[in-house]
């Protein structure tokens, strides 16, 4: 009898003992869950700051963005799918010439007007210092953006402009006519967002320093890096002439500090021209 009372007290003990080991195990686990969600948000925040800000400049695509969370494109389509029941908004700047004899125009007050026919299919021509190099811009998918660009080409605005950032398997991003990064046509306009998984070596898409602060300057994706980015740059055109041969030159400047997020180019990248067909 003695004995079977000893025995349960001993199992007693040890039960107590082992439900004391798992409460402190279970504590432990949160604990370093707590630790981790912390250092998660703190990365996080920091990896958004530099998405948003870039490298000196407020116009910007930084290559940390090839590191965004799922989160992040969840967030962006999301985003998608609430602009595609809201109408682009045009502005009331005038709308150039479409014969090239309009004089060089670089300050607007105001986005334009819509000045294209988005049934229409438009090509932009780049003649640069790296060769020439042709772009179908994507009116049926993106009017606006095209719209922008389109008025800006045929105001002269890109021509004898640098392209201040050359990223290596990543990006070339010009359109900005004072080669700092800062520059654009003294407006904004709306974003255009694309599916994720849709860019690709060749897109042209605009740079941005957060949601809808589009303005001139864009972005050739010239490597797997850059077709890797989240879909937080409205994409709007695909190279069609020129990948291979101008493009590729271009990318081949890429400036080799990684501290200088692309900036400036290992050599000087000029738009002599950007000229617009239709048809």
């Amino acid at each position: 009898m003695g004995t079977s009372k000893r025995e349960r007290q001993k199992k007693n003990r040890e039960a107590r003992r082992e439900q004391v080991t798992r409460r402190q195990q279970q504590g432990k686990a949160r604990k370093r869950g707590s630790q981790v969600g912390v250092v998660v948000l703190l990365v996080v925040a920091l990896v958004g700051f530099v998405f948003v800000t870039g490298n000196n400049s407020n116009t910007d695509v930084s290559e940390t963005e090839t590191e965004s969370t799922q989160e992040t494109v969840d967030t962006t389509q999301d985003t998608v799918a609430a602009q595609a029941s809201i109408p682009f908004e045009y502005g009331t700047s005038a709308c150039p010439p479409i014969d090239g004899s309009a004089e060089q125009r670089r300050e607007f007050t105001d986005s334009h007007q819509l000045c294209i026919d988005p049934t229409k299919t438009y090509v932009a021509t780049f003649d640069t210092t790296q060769g020439s190099f042709s772009v179908r811009l994507l009116s049926d998918r993106a009017p606006g953006t095209v719209n922008n660009f389109v008025s800006l080409a045929r105001w002269k605005y890109f021509d004898g402009t640098k392209c201040h950032r050359v990223i290596e398997d990543f990006v070339v991003q010009c359109g900005d006519p004072t080669a700092t990064g800062t520059g654009g046509p003294g407006y904004s306009f709306a974003d255009e967002l694309p599916q994720a998984g849709e860019y690709k070596i060749g897109s042209l898409a605009m740079a941005n320093s957060g949601p809808n602060t589009n303005g001139s300057q864009f972005f050739v994706i010239t490597g797997n890096s850059g077709a890797s980015l989240p879909p937080s740059y409205s994409l709007f055109g695909e190279v069609v002439d020129g990948l291979d041969t101008a493009v590729k030159a271009m990318g081949a400047l890429f400036n080799p500090d990684p501290a200088a997020n692309g900036v400036p180019p290992a050599g000087d990248i000029v738009l002599k021209s950007v000229t617009i067909s239709e048809s």
